[in-house]
């Protein structure tokens, strides 16, 4: 099924210009965008990837991962194929990396999406494992429905949009994970064939729309570790987001074309841990990693255990229906 996509313009010898993501791909007739997933057909722009699917599963919330965001429930995830970053690390390059017809692909229209999630007692969906912008036109479509049934709405994205598409979206968007690859621009056009300016941007504005956001940052060893790096990455946050921003420092293993790289020693994980939190920040967690309680919910006021989690099990603790620390009653920005 062709599907007429969205942010794009007309240039000359019906050559287009996606305006969708930062990359704004100059594509001429019969050829796609960067991302795999839009094609010029005759002067117009199609995607290749409205209502297919190369995932659907039920996930915990906390493994996209939200940790401040509906705690405990569970979320209809749903993926595709493609993407407009090319990360050397990435860890879903078997279906991110992918064209559409190299992959089995899985019709759901999107009414078709919100009676799967109902069905299966989630409260909510998210588009996730490849990158959701570049499936705009159906996580819009969908999202708009499933907001009329009730349902939160999800993207675990790189952040890699336009700020026009991501406006469109904020009305039916409730809550991102940004993935921030790193804090520099050397290692995003090097490692994922990218800038670092527009997803910070992307953060800056989701936070603008009102928009849940929590941050990724998955620290390679020798890459983007460095202590100076990761503090100015924890200032950016402190000063444009906010302090209460949740940030996840997840633990690196080797994929894809970095399988010559080990994975990151805890203690760095730790370091980068101590550096947020000297710059302010309130809520860290370490991902990735088997023991520790690194990614429990503290109370930053009195230090109580407000969510526990182990793997994928969450226990909401001493956490009150209004989102208050039951021992000193503390708001705590949970969403709930």
């Amino acid at each position: 099924m062709q599907h007429k996509a969205s942010f794009w313009t007309q240039t000359h010898n019906a050559t287009i210009q996606c305006t969708l993501c930062p990359h704004n791909c100059i594509i001429k007739p019969g050829t796609r965008a960067i991302c795999g997933g839009r094609e010029n057909k005759n002067g117009t722009l199609y995607s290749l990837i409205y209502e297919k699917c190369s995932s659907i599963a039920v996930d915990p919330i906390e493994k996209k991962p939200l940790f401040h965001f509906h705690p405990a429930t569970k979320v209809l995830s749903l993926g595709s194929v493609g993407c407009n970053l090319k990360c050397s690390h990435c860890q879903n390059y078997s279906i991110s990396q992918k064209k559409p017809e190299q992959y089995p692909l899985t019709t759901l229209s999107p009414s078709a999406a919100v009676k799967e999630a109902q069905m299966r007692k989630c409260k909510g969906i998210a588009w996730t494992y490849n990158e959701p912008t570049i499936w705009h036109e159906y996580t819009y479509d969908t999202a708009k429905i499933a907001k009329k049934q009730g349902l939160y709405t999800v993207y675990v994205t790189n952040g890699y949009i336009n700020e026009k598409p991501l406006k469109e979206l904020s009305k039916f968007i409730d809550a991102m994970n940004i993935d921030v690859k790193a804090f520099n621009e050397s290692f995003y056009k090097k490692t994922c064939k990218a800038r670092l300016e527009p997803i910070k941007q992307t953060c800056e504005l989701a936070v603008s729309y009102g928009i849940h956001i929590e941050l990724t940052y998955l620290v390679i060893p020798h890459s983007n570790d460095n202590e100076n790096q990761i503090q100015s990455f924890c200032k950016w946050i402190a000063d444009k987001l906010g302090e209460n921003i949740p940030v996840h420092f997840s633990r690196f293993h080797p994929d894809y074309h970095m399988i010559d790289i080990s994975p990151t020693p805890i203690d760095i994980l730790l370091k980068a841990k101590t550096i947020a939190e000297n710059e302010g920040l309130n809520y860290v967690y370490l991902g990735n990693i088997m023991y520790g309680a690194y990614e429990n919910t503290i109370c930053p006021t009195c230090g109580s255990d407000l969510i526990t989690r182990r793997g994928f099990q969450t226990e909401i603790i001493s956490l009150d229906n209004h989102s208050k620390c039951q021992k000193c009653s503390s708001s705590i920005p949970i969403i709930q």
